[in-house]
């Protein structure tokens, strides 16, 4: 075999390696349930939706980085939801919310967090502009 052949099977076993190694960090969305039957320190991505009836506590002056919600997961489970961040801009006006990370006790530790905001031109009204008719034209 030539050396050109040698080297090019090395890149393919290298690029099966770190793409079976990729496939294994993507994994699909997980609810609350699943990421309490999860092995400790798992983590796990959670989808749901703000519940809007519970409180959301931030106090930017006591700790600017510590952040608490309550989320509906798509089974309906409800949990309290930690984050370690500050709170942000427009979060209750969210549509979706994606969290990555694990369960700690009946709490889901949250290390990031993804929102899906409604677009700003899903409810707007098209408006189109007539021309008033002219006051030669009426002549």
């Amino acid at each position: 075999m030539k050396k050109t052949h040698i080297l090019g099977l090395a890149l393919i076993g290298i690029a099966i390696t770190v793409l079976t190694l990729q496939g294994s960090e993507m994994s699909s969305y997980a609810t609350f349930a699943d990421a309490l039957a999860a092995e400790e320190g798992r983590q796990l991505k959670v989808v749901g939706t703000l519940a809007k009836d519970r409180p959301v506590e931030y106090d930017p002056v006591e700790n600017p980085n510590y952040f608490t919600f309550y989320m509906n997961d798509e089974d309906g489970e409800q949990r309290r939801v930690i984050l370690q961040t500050a709170k942000p801009q427009d979060f209750e006006r969210s549509e979706q919310i994606v969290l990555t990370g694990r369960m700690k006790g009946d709490d889901f530790l949250a290390s990031d967090m993804l929102m899906k905001c409604p677009s700003k031109y899903k409810d707007e009204e098209i408006r189109i502009r007539t021309k008033a008719p002219s006051a030669t034209a009426a002549m």
